[in-house]
């Protein structure tokens, strides 16, 4: 896929004749297409999708993400999968579901965003050296300077 996930999911569709509501997303240049030969669930590389363009600035604080159904539609993935994703990064605190208004990117998303991140680096290399979560966190509150 090219262009725009984000934003060709935005434009209007036309469906049986009818136009669908258009969503209020302007940016996003790019979202990489879902790979179903990638061994991460598909859910979980929308996430990262998302989770990039917010880290990357290309999706704003603030702004509404197109309805699941038609990011689902470009993405080329059943609309409950981008559900899921997009759950994931509501329990993340990236995103905010308000009921009427959508889904939008939270305040605190793109810094968030970039502690998710390097937090998730982290813990694959953790991992590949055989750290666990509780001495990962051990070393972390070692290496943290003192709150003042």
């Amino acid at each position: 896929m090219t262009g725009g996930v984000v934003a060709d999911a935005a434009r209007s569709v036309a469906v049986s004749g009818q136009w669908r509501y258009d969503a209020i997303v302007n940016s996003t240049s790019s979202l990489p297409a879902v790979d179903p030969g990638n061994p991460a669930a598909l859910h979980e590389q929308v996430a990262a999708a998302i989770r990039r363009a917010i880290a990357d600035g290309e999706i704003g604080s603030g702004e509404r993400m197109p309805p699941a159904r038609d990011l689902a539609a470009v993405l080329g993935v059943n609309s409950n999968t981008v559900l899921r994703a997009l759950r994931d990064l509501r329990d993340e605190g990236l995103l905010e579901f308000r009921r009427g208004r959508g889904v939008t990117v939270t305040g605190l998303a793109p810094q968030r965003s970039a502690v998710i991140a390097k937090a998730r680096e982290l813990a694959a290399v953790a991992r590949m050296y055989g750290f666990g979560p509780e001495e990962v966190a051990e070393i972390l509150r070692q290496v943290s300077p003192e709150p003042r």
